[in-house]
């Protein structure tokens, strides 16, 4: 019998044995084509030989290198060559263990370096667990409630929904950013505020893209007023969209970088980039931690890279991406209960709904079930669990996206001829 927390709730009925490239297998030895990535985290897939061969290696050199009382060779490199991926001059890098922590470590550090408190974020967006992390997140009440107060100095913002709110790119950029000049003479005075933090592809809220328009006119923003861009890319980032980092797409360059999830395959490891001049304004001992840049994530995250390189992953995921975009249109436009479909890359939402009001999470709890009878693990998201999310890992071939839209339709069909 399990003594796990029961507040722990799982998303599949799936007991996992082992894991190969882009399949889980069971007790029994059942195949399930596994389009969820650990919530993205197995961008190159599961147990990726190039990946394994450089954890083991480690594991016969040192596994625990604790960061803060010495250093070591993989996390030197590791560094070296996430400077070379970064954008700009973000060319000074700090390990945590977590997106969350993570995130509080670039909200210190933008409270350090600018010597403000407020820090502006976006409806919809997800930033952590932690109480500094959660305090940033609304892209639903779960994270937060039952713990109030938050931190002080959070003040939210809109985000171009565009579905949300049924405009076009033009009409939702130009409101957006009304809005938070708004909010800027009104809530959080610019020498106030330290930095904005966004998601450029928002992840749980349901998979909402940013405007190029919205993402430069946050840019001009903070250059005319000296607050920092922070760019949360923990799951829109590692070539998870098309891009390798899905600013990319918006034409931006921020302060400070955040990425997680897909940098050592599932491997516990984050950090964020910003340039050596703005790191140097943090505090002596305000980044640091037990775990953080352990030396074997390190050197999966080396391994990860390699892959990543050597296999085209970037061009992968935006050519699969396509695949499976065009895939999941026909259906849509084929669904009445099916009703928009959005996202880059290898991170799609499907909005299961009537309308823009009558949201149908009942079915897409449905269809998600309907697909892991079938072989396909599939999550959900959005404020009501009402989107189903697409994130194969970057390996996927146009094999396997084939045989998930084929599991997907068989699935498709049960659930209408239930209604």
């Amino acid at each position: 019998m399990s003594h796990l927390s029961p507040l722990l709730q799982q998303a599949s009925h799936l007991h996992v044995d082992h894991g190969k490239g882009c399949w889980l297998f069971d007790s029994d030895n059942q195949a399930y084509l596994d389009f969820t990535s650990g919530i993205g985290v197995t961008s190159t897939g599961h147990c990726h030989p190039t990946v394994i061969t450089a954890a083991k290696a480690q594991l016969d050199k040192v596994v625990h290198a604790q960061y803060t009382t010495v250093s070591h060779q993989p996390m030197l490199d590791l560094s070296d060559q996430l400077a070379e991926m970064t954008p700009g001059d973000l060319n000074s890098v700090a390990f945590s263990n977590s997106g969350s922590e993570a995130v509080e470590t670039a909200l210190r550090l933008a409270r350090h370096a600018t010597g403000r408190s407020n820090i502006i974020c976006f409806h919809g967006g997800f930033h952590g667990r932690t109480m500094g992390a959660a305090s940033l997140t609304s892209s639903g009440t779960k994270v937060r409630t039952g713990f109030h107060p938050m931190m002080a100095g959070v003040v939210f913002a809109p985000f171009p929904h565009l579905y949300r709110y049924g405009w076009d790119a033009e009409q939702a950029t130009a409101f957006c950013l009304a809005e938070l000049d708004e909010l800027l003479v009104t809530q959080s005075a610019p020498d106030d505020t330290a930095a904005m933090i966004i998601e450029p592809i928002q992840g749980e809220y349901g998979y909402y893209p940013a405007t190029q328009a919205f993402m430069q006119g946050l840019e001009e923003r903070c250059r005319k007023h000296n607050i920092l861009l922070i760019c949360d890319e923990i799951q829109a980032g590692y070539g998870r969209s098309g891009r390798f980092w899905s600013l990319e797409h918006f034409g931006v360059q921020p302060d400070i970088l955040i990425t997680a999830k897909g940098l050592a395959s599932g491997f516990p490891l984050s950090a964020i980039a910003a340039s050596a001049s703005l790191m140097a304004k943090g505090r002596p001992g305000s980044q640091g931690g037990t775990y953080g840049a352990n030396a074997v994530a390190c050197a999966a995250a080396l391994g990860t890279l390699k892959v990543m390189h050597e296999e085209n992953l970037v061009a992968n995921a935006e050519q699969r991406g396509i695949q499976l975009r065009q895939g999941l249109q026909q259906l849509v436009d084929n669904t009445p209960w099916l009703d928009d479909l959005r996202g880059k890359g290898l991170m799609l939402g499907l909005e299961v709904a009537e309308n823009r009001t009558t949201l149908r999470p009942d079915l897409a709890a449905k269809l998600t079930e309907a697909c892991e009878r079938r072989g396909l693990l599939l999550l959900r998201c959005g404020t009501h669990g009402q989107v189903v999310r697409w994130l194969p890992p970057l390996i996927v071939t146009a094999e396997e996206i084939d045989d998930g839209l084929t599991r997907f339709t068989a699935a498709l069909t049960e659930v209408n001829s239930s209604l």
